[in-house]
């Protein structure tokens, strides 16, 4: 039989012919053998979608033989466990009611799929064993299985078991969450404050409280993000990206660590760790990522090296961070006709300090160069950025100009006019 999963290494089209043989076999035997009239009618009128995962064909036919009754489900066997935790959602995609997992093959490692799954989505996962061992099935509650089955399998248990499984699904089932925005930041050079606008940028969108926004530090590995914002981290950036093979958004989620204005941060490393990320890794630690927040805000440095990645290909928004130098004018010029030319993402370009009467760059020049008007222009203001590098206060929780030019760039990035703004909070009697 073929399986879904594969224990190979991971190759995209070899994957998805391997998600594409998935076997399945649809139970549609008469079920009054098992569903008597003790149960309502309206909880087994509706088919439930089962998968079976079970490595042991013979433990598995069991549970096909003792599911012979239910009625109208569609069960699909899946003849191994998947080869990493990374394979759950996939599995999960095709909106499974229920997971029915064989524990005997490999006990631990089922139980870490039982812990991963349930926390995954509303499913019901149910294990099936050959012992009956009060110690295992403490471990199976609470990893999230709300059913134990003991082998040999009688079919009224486990019909009542899926009985149980029916009436707890949602009467609508839900739909899949949109992937979060991808937002960047990018220095055109060393120096030009792509991360102090980053950190504001991402403070002040976590001030709205219907929006998760999480900051990730991808300057490595000598980003300075958490620095800023006056936050030590225990966990980085390369620990997510060293350990994709088990990354997920309950593994993601102990890496980070919460600033008080509420945004998330993934820092960089707080020692000097020389690392170098495959875009695989990267493109696995954004895909988690945005499954679980609403806004990511990525601290992308001036380095070039990630340009293959999907963070380019897929943000909502890329800032582009220069000044009105002549050095920084000519990378932001060479960046734009390298990777911002045609089709590209939505490209915002930020001249940070920006002072019009000290300019040594005419401003038709400045627009010439970067063939294109800036977007935002941010006011010079070196005392109030000076005390937040020495306090670790974030410039977009003050009232400066400053604040007010990195809060209107947040509406802008989620949608929300000048307009809006003050239309949601006007009061009759304000």
């Amino acid at each position: 039989m073929d399986s879904l999963f594969s224990s190979e290494p991971d190759q995209n089209n070899a994957q998805n012919e391997k998600y594409e043989a998935r076997s399945e076999r649809t139970v549609t035997a008469d079920s009054s053998a098992y569903f008597g009239s003790q149960y309502p009618e309206s909880i087994g009128a509706t088919a439930l979608s089962i998968a079976l995962i079970g490595p042991s064909e013979e433990r598995r036919g069991a549970a096909m033989r003792a599911m012979a009754g239910s009625a109208g489900n569609e069960v699909r066997e899946f003849s191994s466990y998947p080869a990493s935790l990374d394979e759950v959602p996939k599995m999960l995609d095709q909106h499974f009611d229920v997971v029915i997992l064989d524990l005997d093959a490999d006990p631990e490692y089922a139980l870490e799929l039982v812990e991963s799954i349930c926390a995954t989505g509303p499913v019901t996962v149910m294990v099936y064993s050959e012992k009956s061992d009060p110690d295992l099935l403490l471990r199976c509650m609470r990893a999230g299985a709300r059913e134990f089955l003991t082998i040999p399998l009688d079919g009224n248990i486990v019909a009542e078991a899926l009985v149980r499984a029916a009436a707890r699904r949602p009467v609508v089932k839900t739909t899949k969450k949109s992937a979060g925005r991808l937002l960047t930041f990018i220095g055109a050079k060393g120096g030009a404050g792509a991360t102090t606008i980053a950190c504001n940028f991402a403070v002040a969108l976590a001030q709205d409280p219907n929006q998760k926004t999480l900051l990730v530090d991808l300057d490595l590995p000598l980003g300075d993000a958490a620095l800023n914002l006056g936050i030590a981290a225990e966990y980085s950036t390369i620990n997510a990206l060293q350990s994709t093979n088990r990354l997920d958004a309950s593994f993601l989620s102990q890496l980070l660590v919460k600033h008080s204005s509420g945004v998330s941060v993934l820092a960089a490393p707080g020692k000097f760790i020389p690392y170098e990320a495959s875009d695989e890794a990267i493109d696995r630690l954004f895909e988690v990522a945005r499954q679980d927040f609403d806004n990511v805000v990525v601290d992308w440095g001036s380095r070039l090296d990630f340009s293959g990645t999907a963070v380019l290909k897929e943000s909502t928004t890329i800032y582009l961070v220069t000044q009105a130098g002549i050095p920084e004018l000519r990378n932001s010029n060479r960046l734009i006709q390298q990777f911002f030319q045609g089709s590209s993402p939505r490209l915002e370009i930020v001249i940070n300090r920006y002072e019009p009467r000290s300019l040594g760059v005419a401003e038709e020049h400045i627009t010439k160069a970067l063939t294109r008007p800036a977007q935002w222009k941010i006011p010079n203001d070196y005392p109030s950025v000076r005390k937040m590098q020495i306090n670790a206060t974030p410039l977009a929780l003050a009232d400066t100009p400053i604040a007010r030019l990195i809060k209107q760039m947040a509406k802008a990035a989620t949608g929300q006019s000048e307009v809006q703004a003050k239309k949601k909070g006007f009061s009759l009697f304000g």
